[in-house]
Protein backbone atom coordinates (compact mmCIF):
# COMPACT_ATOMS: atom_id res chain seq x y z
CA UNK A 1 0.00 0.00 0.00
CA UNK A 2 1.15 3.54 -0.78
CA UNK A 3 2.74 5.16 2.27
CA UNK A 4 2.60 8.76 3.50
CA UNK A 5 3.99 10.21 6.74
CA UNK A 6 1.78 13.31 6.73
CA UNK A 7 -2.01 13.17 6.74
CA UNK A 8 -4.62 15.88 6.35
CA UNK A 9 -8.31 15.55 7.21
CA UNK A 10 -10.67 18.29 6.06
CA UNK A 11 -12.90 19.38 3.23
CA UNK A 12 -12.48 17.87 -0.22
CA UNK A 13 -11.24 21.24 -1.54
CA UNK A 14 -8.01 20.93 0.42
CA UNK A 15 -6.37 18.51 -1.98
CA UNK A 16 -7.33 20.38 -5.15
CA UNK A 17 -4.08 22.30 -5.33
CA UNK A 18 -1.75 22.67 -8.27
CA UNK A 19 1.29 21.90 -6.12
CA UNK A 20 0.04 18.37 -5.36
CA UNK A 21 1.66 15.97 -7.85
CA UNK A 22 1.46 12.25 -8.66
CA UNK A 23 -2.07 12.10 -7.32
CA UNK A 24 -3.77 8.74 -6.79
CA UNK A 25 -6.90 7.54 -5.04
CA UNK A 26 -6.28 4.80 -2.50
CA UNK A 27 -9.16 2.62 -1.38
CA UNK A 28 -8.59 1.47 2.19
CA UNK A 29 -10.57 -1.02 4.24
CA UNK A 30 -10.12 -1.25 8.00
CA UNK A 31 -11.33 -3.52 10.82
CA UNK A 32 -13.77 -0.68 11.58
CA UNK A 33 -15.21 -0.48 8.08
CA UNK A 34 -14.39 1.94 5.25
CA UNK A 35 -13.30 5.53 5.90
CA UNK A 36 -15.35 8.53 4.82
CA UNK A 37 -13.97 8.35 1.28
CA UNK A 38 -11.01 7.13 -0.71
CA UNK A 39 -7.76 8.68 0.48
CA UNK A 40 -6.05 11.01 -1.97
CA UNK A 41 -2.29 10.45 -1.92
CA UNK A 42 0.21 12.67 -3.71
CA UNK A 43 3.51 14.47 -3.43
CA UNK A 44 3.53 17.95 -1.88
CA UNK A 45 6.63 19.99 -1.05
CA UNK A 46 8.77 16.90 -1.59
CA UNK A 47 6.79 14.60 0.72
CA UNK A 48 4.08 12.00 0.31
CA UNK A 49 0.85 13.20 1.90
CA UNK A 50 -2.57 11.60 2.36
CA UNK A 51 -5.78 13.65 2.25
CA UNK A 52 -9.19 12.51 3.46
CA UNK A 53 -12.46 14.34 2.88
CA UNK A 54 -13.96 14.10 6.37
CA UNK A 55 -17.62 14.20 5.33
CA UNK A 56 -17.05 12.48 1.96
CA UNK A 57 -16.21 14.37 -1.20
CA UNK A 58 -19.87 15.33 -1.68
CA UNK A 59 -20.42 16.14 2.02
CA UNK A 60 -22.87 13.29 2.59
CA UNK A 61 -22.01 12.38 6.21
CA UNK A 62 -23.34 14.13 9.30
CA UNK A 63 -20.80 14.75 12.07
CA UNK A 64 -22.46 12.01 14.15
CA UNK A 65 -22.23 9.60 11.21
CA UNK A 66 -18.51 9.97 10.62
CA UNK A 67 -16.53 6.71 10.77
CA UNK A 68 -13.92 8.22 13.07
CA UNK A 69 -12.19 4.94 13.90
CA UNK A 70 -11.95 3.92 10.26
CA UNK A 71 -10.63 7.35 9.27
CA UNK A 72 -7.79 7.33 11.79
CA UNK A 73 -6.99 3.64 11.31
CA UNK A 74 -6.79 4.20 7.54
CA UNK A 75 -4.26 6.97 8.11
CA UNK A 76 -2.26 4.61 10.33
CA UNK A 77 -2.36 1.94 7.62
CA UNK A 78 -0.77 4.41 5.21
CA UNK A 79 2.04 5.09 7.69
CA UNK A 80 0.89 8.57 8.77
CA UNK A 81 2.89 9.95 11.72
CA UNK A 82 1.70 13.58 11.63
CA UNK A 83 -1.97 14.43 11.19
CA UNK A 84 -3.38 17.91 10.57
CA UNK A 85 -7.13 18.39 10.90
CA UNK A 86 -8.53 21.43 9.10
CA UNK A 87 -12.00 22.28 10.33
CA UNK A 88 -14.58 25.05 9.94
CA UNK A 89 -15.61 26.52 13.30
CA UNK A 90 -17.75 29.21 14.83
CA UNK A 91 -16.06 31.81 17.02
CA UNK A 92 -16.91 32.27 20.70
CA UNK A 93 -14.66 35.31 21.15
CA UNK A 94 -14.90 38.76 19.64
CA UNK A 95 -11.19 38.79 18.77
CA UNK A 96 -11.41 35.55 16.76
CA UNK A 97 -12.95 37.02 13.63
CA UNK A 98 -14.31 35.28 10.53
CA UNK A 99 -11.39 34.19 8.27
CA UNK A 100 -9.06 34.03 11.28
CA UNK A 101 -7.20 30.82 12.08
CA UNK A 102 -7.00 29.24 15.51
CA UNK A 103 -4.59 26.48 16.53
CA UNK A 104 -6.28 25.30 19.75
CA UNK A 105 -4.47 23.43 22.49
CA UNK A 106 -7.48 22.20 24.51
CA UNK A 107 -10.88 20.59 23.94
CA UNK A 108 -14.18 20.34 25.79
CA UNK A 109 -16.32 17.32 24.91
CA UNK A 110 -20.03 17.98 24.43
CA UNK A 111 -20.67 14.99 22.16
CA UNK A 112 -23.13 12.22 23.04
CA UNK A 113 -23.09 9.57 20.35
CA UNK A 114 -19.45 9.10 19.36
CA UNK A 115 -17.17 6.08 19.67
CA UNK A 116 -13.84 7.69 20.53
CA UNK A 117 -11.63 4.69 21.32
CA UNK A 118 -10.20 1.69 19.53
CA UNK A 119 -10.17 -0.26 22.77
CA UNK A 120 -12.70 -2.46 24.50
CA UNK A 121 -13.86 -5.98 23.63
CA UNK A 122 -11.28 -7.59 25.88
CA UNK A 123 -8.54 -4.96 26.02
CA UNK A 124 -8.34 -1.88 28.24
CA UNK A 125 -6.12 1.15 27.59
CA UNK A 126 -6.13 4.63 29.10
CA UNK A 127 -4.11 7.19 27.16
CA UNK A 128 -2.81 10.38 28.76
CA UNK A 129 -4.87 13.22 27.27
CA UNK A 130 -4.19 16.22 29.48
CA UNK A 131 -2.50 17.85 26.48
CA UNK A 132 -4.80 16.68 23.67
CA UNK A 133 -2.78 17.99 20.73
CA UNK A 134 0.87 17.52 19.87
CA UNK A 135 2.31 20.91 20.81
CA UNK A 136 5.30 20.45 18.50
CA UNK A 137 3.03 19.93 15.51
CA UNK A 138 0.75 22.76 16.63
CA UNK A 139 3.77 25.07 16.71
CA UNK A 140 4.78 24.04 13.19
CA UNK A 141 1.29 24.78 11.88
CA UNK A 142 1.05 28.10 13.73
CA UNK A 143 4.50 29.16 12.53
CA UNK A 144 3.47 28.27 8.97
CA UNK A 145 0.37 30.48 9.26
CA UNK A 146 2.40 33.36 10.71
CA UNK A 147 5.00 33.15 7.95
CA UNK A 148 2.46 33.50 5.13
CA UNK A 149 0.97 36.90 6.07
CA UNK A 150 -2.42 35.89 4.71
CA UNK A 151 -4.79 38.70 3.82
CA UNK A 152 -7.41 39.42 6.54
CA UNK A 153 -6.23 36.41 8.57
CA UNK A 154 -5.16 36.75 12.18
CA UNK A 155 -3.53 33.83 13.95
CA UNK A 156 -4.61 32.76 17.43
CA UNK A 157 -2.19 30.36 19.14
CA UNK A 158 -3.85 28.17 21.73
CA UNK A 159 -7.44 28.24 22.91
CA UNK A 160 -10.29 25.87 23.66
CA UNK A 161 -12.29 24.03 20.99
CA UNK A 162 -15.76 22.96 22.15
CA UNK A 163 -16.81 19.81 20.29
CA UNK A 164 -20.61 19.58 20.16
CA UNK A 165 -22.82 16.80 18.82
CA UNK A 166 -24.82 18.67 16.18
CA UNK A 167 -26.07 18.69 13.53
CA UNK A 168 -28.05 21.67 14.84
CA UNK A 169 -26.00 24.64 15.96
CA UNK A 170 -26.01 25.92 19.55
CA UNK A 171 -28.83 27.71 21.30
CA UNK A 172 -27.95 31.18 22.55
CA UNK A 173 -27.97 29.85 26.12
CA UNK A 174 -25.44 27.18 25.21
CA UNK A 175 -23.30 29.65 23.31
CA UNK A 176 -23.16 32.00 26.28
CA UNK A 177 -22.37 29.05 28.57
CA UNK A 178 -19.38 28.06 26.43
CA UNK A 179 -18.20 31.67 26.42
CA UNK A 180 -18.38 31.72 30.22
CA UNK A 181 -16.06 28.70 30.21
CA UNK A 182 -13.47 30.70 28.24
CA UNK A 183 -13.86 28.64 25.06
CA UNK A 184 -12.52 30.09 21.81
CA UNK A 185 -14.23 28.19 18.99
CA UNK A 186 -16.92 25.57 18.50
CA UNK A 187 -17.14 22.71 16.02
CA UNK A 188 -18.55 19.21 15.63
CA UNK A 189 -15.73 16.87 14.62
CA UNK A 190 -12.25 17.24 16.01
CA UNK A 191 -12.24 15.75 19.50
CA UNK A 192 -12.93 12.13 18.49
CA UNK A 193 -10.16 12.50 15.89
CA UNK A 194 -7.75 13.79 18.51
CA UNK A 195 -8.49 10.93 20.93
CA UNK A 196 -8.19 8.23 18.29
CA UNK A 197 -5.03 9.74 16.80
CA UNK A 198 -3.43 9.64 20.25
CA UNK A 199 -4.38 5.98 20.64
CA UNK A 200 -2.94 5.33 17.18
CA UNK A 201 0.29 7.08 18.23
CA UNK A 202 -0.07 9.77 15.58
CA UNK A 203 0.91 13.38 16.34
CA UNK A 204 -2.26 15.44 15.87
CA UNK A 205 -3.25 19.09 15.74
CA UNK A 206 -6.22 21.16 14.62
CA UNK A 207 -6.22 24.09 12.22
CA UNK A 208 -9.54 25.75 13.07
CA UNK A 209 -10.88 28.02 10.31
CA UNK A 210 -13.38 30.61 11.57
CA UNK A 211 -16.38 31.10 9.29
CA UNK A 212 -18.68 33.14 11.55
CA UNK A 213 -19.48 34.17 15.10
CA UNK A 214 -21.62 31.68 16.94
CA UNK A 215 -25.17 32.82 17.78
CA UNK A 216 -24.04 34.71 20.93
CA UNK A 217 -22.86 37.69 18.88
CA UNK A 218 -25.22 40.71 18.71
CA UNK A 219 -24.60 40.96 14.95
CA UNK A 220 -25.35 37.26 14.40
CA UNK A 221 -28.66 37.95 12.68
CA UNK A 222 -26.85 39.91 9.98
CA UNK A 223 -24.79 36.83 9.04
CA UNK A 224 -26.11 35.21 5.87
CA UNK A 225 -25.56 31.76 4.40
CA UNK A 226 -23.87 33.45 1.44
CA UNK A 227 -21.36 35.12 3.76
CA UNK A 228 -20.55 31.83 5.46
CA UNK A 229 -20.12 30.01 2.14
CA UNK A 230 -17.83 32.79 0.92
CA UNK A 231 -15.76 32.49 4.10
CA UNK A 232 -15.60 28.70 3.69
CA UNK A 233 -14.20 29.13 0.19
CA UNK A 234 -11.66 31.74 1.30
CA UNK A 235 -10.67 29.52 4.23
CA UNK A 236 -10.10 26.57 1.91
CA UNK A 237 -7.72 28.60 -0.25
CA UNK A 238 -5.84 29.86 2.80
CA UNK A 239 -5.72 26.38 4.34
CA UNK A 240 -4.11 25.00 1.17
CA UNK A 241 -1.29 27.50 1.55
CA UNK A 242 -0.86 26.67 5.24
CA UNK A 243 -0.80 22.93 4.58
CA UNK A 244 1.81 23.26 1.84
CA UNK A 245 4.05 25.34 4.10
CA UNK A 246 3.50 22.98 7.03
CA UNK A 247 4.43 19.94 4.94
CA UNK A 248 7.59 21.71 3.79
CA UNK A 249 8.58 22.47 7.38
CA UNK A 250 7.91 18.94 8.65
CA UNK A 251 9.84 17.45 5.74
CA UNK A 252 12.84 19.66 6.43
CA UNK A 253 12.72 19.15 10.21
CA UNK A 254 10.95 15.91 11.16
CA UNK A 255 10.56 15.39 14.89
CA UNK A 256 9.62 12.70 17.37
CA UNK A 257 6.40 13.48 19.25
CA UNK A 258 5.39 12.16 22.65
CA UNK A 259 2.28 10.94 20.84
CA UNK A 260 4.43 8.48 18.90
CA UNK A 261 4.74 6.34 22.03
CA UNK A 262 1.39 7.11 23.66
CA UNK A 263 0.49 3.46 24.26
CA UNK A 264 3.74 2.52 25.98
CA UNK A 265 2.23 2.63 29.48
CA UNK A 266 -1.46 2.92 28.54
CA UNK A 267 -2.42 -0.72 27.94
CA UNK A 268 -3.54 -2.40 31.18
CA UNK A 269 -4.63 -5.79 29.85
CA UNK A 270 -1.90 -8.45 29.46
CA UNK A 271 -1.70 -8.91 25.71
CA UNK A 272 -1.70 -12.70 26.03
CA UNK A 273 -5.14 -12.36 27.63
CA UNK A 274 -6.64 -10.30 24.78
CA UNK A 275 -9.15 -12.19 22.60
CA UNK A 276 -7.64 -13.24 19.28
CA UNK A 277 -10.17 -11.31 17.18
CA UNK A 278 -9.58 -8.10 19.12
CA UNK A 279 -5.83 -8.54 18.89
CA UNK A 280 -6.13 -9.08 15.15
CA UNK A 281 -8.28 -5.98 14.68
CA UNK A 282 -5.78 -3.85 16.63
CA UNK A 283 -2.64 -5.49 15.26
CA UNK A 284 -1.45 -2.24 13.68
CA UNK A 285 -1.59 -0.47 17.04
CA UNK A 286 -0.26 -3.32 19.19
CA UNK A 287 2.58 -4.71 17.09
CA UNK A 288 5.21 -2.55 18.82
CA UNK A 289 4.22 -3.99 22.16
CA UNK A 290 3.81 -7.69 21.37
Amino acid sequence: MTQAKIGIIGGSGLYKMEALKDVEEVQVDTPFGPPSDALIVGTLAGAKVAFLARHGRNHTLLPSELPFRANIYAMKQLGVEYLISASAVGSLKEEAKPLDMVVPDQFIDRTKNRVSTFFGEGIVAHIAFGEPVCQQLANVVADAVASLNLDRVNLHRGGIYVCMEGPAFSTKAESHLYRSWGATVIGMTNLPEAKLAREAEIAYTTLALVTDYDCWHPDHDSVTVEMIIDNLQRNAINAQKVIQETVRRITENPFVSEAHSALKYAILTPLDKVPATTKENLALLLKKYI
